[in-house]
């Protein structure tokens, strides 16, 4: 049966060879200094590209910063040494090439004024709490960029695009976070970085082995030696642990805004033109967002409606129109 599929996935005369596949993903088989000269001047390029779009707002910028970045390289080189149990060197080009990045990232920060909101950008926000849904996309996206690599008629360009768009986006975020002292925002992106990175070097690794890329006795069957499947399943536990318990985190958030929400349209029933624009969770502190005609209804009405709806301890603001704030207090006080 697997003999069956590959065939199918990768017929013998679309499937490259050892040497080759070696000779693209290992940055130091043949000529080595223009392969290196060649990654590092376009991953810093696209990571100056990148840090801009981050910086800006634009999601077309940091995609067409991907067009050009060489993290795929390295990365399905990971996968290959790992299923062949071979040293290549990738694993020390990612770590300085993830290193570079981030400094970048924390360069191009310097101009942002000491008040900027980093959760107002959507290219900041949108990297800073990943979930498994991440994790699905990357694996995929893995599978995809190491079919490619081993089919001679399928282009490796672009699902190199796909991964470096996985990878060198949330390292810039952590180098502008970083920048901005903000650990918090930072830790997350890396985590995501770092949840894709495994996914990626997986399912590259699942390809590879499956493919009979391996050392002799992984060719005869098809499948890795012990150890690749050992090395498998941590990486699958580092990745899944993580993102199912931001997962979760970010569900039980989801279902406090909206409690939070339908008490604060309760709350705000009797006031002739008053609603409730939006409700979000930011830093552990409930924000809602509210427009009202005339004077609010006492914010500790609010509160006594918000308990047992949400945890106790959680700190609620009021955001009105006109630039009015209030700190409404904390739930259960």
């Amino acid at each position: 049966m697997i003999s069956g599929i590959r065939a199918r996935v990768l017929p013998a005369s679309q499937r490259r060879s050892m040497d080759e596949l070696a000779q693209a993903l290992d940055l130091s088989v043949g000529d080595a200094a223009s392969k290196r000269s060649a990654f590092w001047t376009m991953l810093t390029l696209s990571s100056v590209i990148a840090g801009g779009g981050v910086l800006t707002d634009s999601a077309a910028t940091v995609i067409g910063a991907m067009i050009i970045a060489p993290l795929s390289t390295p990365i399905m080189g990971i996968a290959l040494g790992s299923v062949r149990r071979r040293r290549t060197g990738s694993v020390r080009v990612v770590v300085l090439a993830g290193l570079l990045v981030v400094v970048l990232g924390m360069a191009m920060s310097a101009p942002l004024p000491g008040d900027y909101d980093l959760l107002s950008n959507s290219q900041i926000s949108s990297r800073t709490s990943p979930g498994l849904m991440d994790l699905v996309a990357a694996l995929a996206t893995g599978f995809a960029g190491a079919v490619a690599q081993a089919r001679r008629d399928v282009g490796a360009v672009l699902p190199g695009v796909a991964i470096a768009i996985s990878l060198v986006p949330p390292l810039t975020v952590v180098g502008v976070c970083l920048g901005h002292l903000s650990g918090w925002l930072a830790l997350g992106a890396l985590v995501l970085f770092v949840s894709n990175l495994f996914a990626l070097v997986f399912g590259g690794m699942v390809v590879f082995a499956s493919l009979g890329y391996g050392t002799e006795t992984g060719r005869a069957s098809g499948r890795p030696a012990p150890r690749a499947y050992a090395a498998m399943a941590l990486l699958f536990t580092l990745v899944v642990v993580p993102l199912t318990a931001n997962t979760a985190l970010t569900f039980l958030l989801d279902t406090w805004t909206g409690r939070t929400k339908d008490a604060a349209r309760q709350w705000l029933a009797d006031e002739p033109g008053a609603s409730v624009t939006k409700v979000d969770a930011v830093s552990r502190t409930m924000h809602v967002h509210v427009r009202v005609p005339g004077e609010l209804p006492p914010v500790r009405s609010l509160l006594d409606r918000l308990e047992g709806r949400i945890p106790d301890g959680v700190p609620v603001v009021v955001d009105a129109s006109r630039g009015r704030r209030i700190d409404a207090g904390v739930v259960g006080d």
